[in-house]
């Protein structure tokens, strides 16, 4: 099990800029608050494991809980898989009230060996929840056990909601991979441009935007965690020459220690926009240190930034000065502004949530004296928000579209539930391609008019940015 000074070492990260060179008392709330019962909204630590692991294709991920945790999070999540489908596949004990009476490791072991002999996964990774860590099942026993016994890799993965958010969650998934998986194996033979790339999980697609750039260039991604991978690859990810953090610093411990332990240098970049993708090929480039692939990755960014100009160029001609609100958290709060600002459009206003202090100083620079930077609000201060900056369309998560779309406002998914790639190149196109369809739809138009049986009677109803219905004559 997992000890309170495991538990204290993920929440005070030396990687994050939150606790370098601050004393504990001053280190941000966000770092050291734990979770409270009731208020899992955002996602809890369990789900947070979850969420960094699932997308592991060929592996059999097994919640160890009551039925209502077994709920897959990457069931609603865009992450792709290029062959096995096996992540997609919700396996759970199922405890009752007699299991958390009698314990459960009997009925874990069970489901492990079922499991094995049913769909043959190239590991079982086995989560905690709450209920289990509480009733005090030995998964680590368990698990090794079932290990020896079958001859496949079974990881318990310790990470019960009640001890913090989502982004501990996160952390926790990647101690697993680094505890039980990486180094584990070798590869069948290593190059000069190998590199991992660690925090993208293949949202919609977008990282195979992105790998063709890497393998025209002759780099080769050694391993993904986790978007797409294989087990197999992870195991060997300790032979890379570099790690790229693809804008999210949830699994930043992974990066920092397998620095410390196998001296692997760590980069932080970003898929998403002209500048950023340029920057990121560049980077990679930069620090394995090669003359000739710097060469090369420059009459690359050449060749492929003609070609996106010229595609993009009657997207830009219409999107040219309309101005959004983008609500979202984290990396994409900066990262997608980028992105915007390269097809012309204005970001008039951003939220900040789950964004880190580095985070928030590169969205005061992309946005300038002028933008307007939100902690969080509910939905009818963020339409409050969209009237009083003469937004023309709103971007945010699924759980914001039907707030939009009551209030007759433009909206864009920007999520990982989306179903659209917008990394790299390719990804740029789609994105312009997106944001031109849902603001020039013709839909806009006709629901923003009187119903006919209000034209008649010379009343109707309407409901301004805010969503407040008013009466006009």
């Amino acid at each position: 099990m997992n000890t309170q000074g495991k538990i204290n070492e993920l929440l005070s990260e030396p990687g994050c800029e939150h606790n370098q060179h601050k004393q504990s008392e001053k280190k941000n709330k966000s770092c050291t608050q734990q979770a409270q019962p009731g208020a899992a909204q955002g996602g809890c630590a369990f789900d947070g494991a979850m969420i960094a692991l699932v997308p592991i294709t060929d592996a059999a991920h097994l919640v160890h809980g009551p039925i209502a945790c077994a709920g897959n999070s990457w069931g609603s999540r865009g992450s792709l898989s290029s062959g096995p489908t096996l992540y997609k596949t919700g396996f759970t004990t199922d405890l009752t009230e007699n299991d958390v009476i009698f314990g459960g490791e009997k009925k874990l072991y069970k489901a492990i060996v079922e499991i094995h002999k049913r769909y043959n996964p190239a590991a079982i990774f086995v989560y905690a929840t709450c209920v289990t860590a509480l009733i005090g099942d030995d998964m680590d026993a368990v698990c090794k056990t079932a290990a020896e016994k079958l001859g496949t890799p079974v990881i318990p993965v310790i990470a019960p909601g009640f001890i913090g958010s989502k982004n501990l969650g996160n952390r926790f998934g990647g101690e697993a991979l680094l505890e039980y998986v990486v180094g584990t194996a070798e590869p069948e033979y290593t190059t000069p441009y190998d590199i991992n790339l660690i925090g993208e999980y293949n949202i919609a697609g977008e990282m195979w935007g992105v790998t063709p750039l890497l393998e025209k260039l002759g780099i080769r991604v050694l391993s993904k965690i986790t978007g797409d991978a294989r087990y197999q690859e992870i195991t060997h990810a300790h032979r890379a020459k570099l790690n790229v953090m693809i804008c999210s610093r949830a699994l930043l411990n992974m990066a920092r220690k397998m620095e410390e332990r196998y001296g692997i240098p760590y980069i932080e970049e970003s898929f998403y926009g002209i500048d950023d993708m340029n920057r990121c090929l560049r980077n990679i480039a930069a620090k394995l240190g090669d003359p000739d692939l710097q060469e090369r990755t420059e009459k690359l960014i050449a060749e492929e930034t003609a070609a996106l100009d010229l595609a993009l160029a009657p997207y830009r001609a219409r999107l040219q000065g309309k101005r959004v609100v983008l609500y979202t958290g984290g990396v994409k709060s900066w990262s997608i502004i980028s992105a915007a600002k390269d097809l012309g459009i204005e970001v008039v206003a951003t939220s900040t949530r789950k964004s880190t202090e580095e985070d928030k100083s590169k969205i005061r620079k992309l946005l300038g004296t002028e933008g307007i930077m939100l902690e969080k609000g509910n939905a009818k201060e963020l339409l409050q928000l969209v009237k009083d900056t003469n937004a023309d369309m709103l971007i945010a998560g699924g759980r914001n579209q039907y707030t939009a779309l009551k209030a007759r406002i433009p909206f864009l998914d920007i999520n990982q539930e989306r179903h659209h790639p917008y990394a790299g190149y390719v990804g740029m196109v789609e994105m312009a391609r997106e944001l031109y369809e849902a603001l020039y739809s013709p839909i806009w138009e006709q629901i923003r008019k009187p119903a006919p049986w209000d034209e008649e009677t010379g009343f109707f109803t309407t409901a301004d940015e805010t969503g407040l219905v008013e009466e006009v004559s």
